[in-house]
């Protein structure tokens, strides 16, 4: 029953994602929690944003305020910043962000990153 669950809030994220309007409320705990993990695992995220995201200097940036660097903020455009990466030449601190971070994350993982790293500026 719990991995049908996520299956169902990961369908509910892209679903929301694909519409374009989500809220805060919408985003289900498991989802956000996945996230969470991923982020401080296999997603390698940590790395360059640090274990609570709030950046690595000269790596990567704080992802828990509300300037959004390289994408509008929504979860879409982070979403899409994720799965494309960020060039040297566009990083503000000139590293790059290879796609996915480098990981081999899915496309349900790289949701659920998203929707967690949503999450830290979008707090109910």
């Amino acid at each position: 029953m719990r991995k049908l669950a996520g299956h169902v809030a990961r369908a509910f994220i892209l679903a929301a994602i694909s519409a374009g309007g989500v809220s805060a409320q919408d985003i289900a705990k498991e989802t956000v929690d996945e996230g969470a993990s991923l982020f401080k695992g296999l997603g390698l995220c940590h790395a360059c944003h640090g274990p609570e995201a709030k950046g690595v200097p000269n790596l990567g940036v704080d992802l828990t305020d509300d300037e959004w660097l390289h994408s509008d903020g929504s979860l879409e455009g982070i979403l899409e910043s994720i799965r494309q990466g960020v060039t040297g030449d566009k990083s503000s601190s000139g590293t790059l962000m290879p796609p996915k971070g480098g990981s081999a994350l899915t496309e349900e993982q790289l949701s659920a990153v998203a929707t967690y790293v949503w999450s830290l500026s979008n707090k109910p």
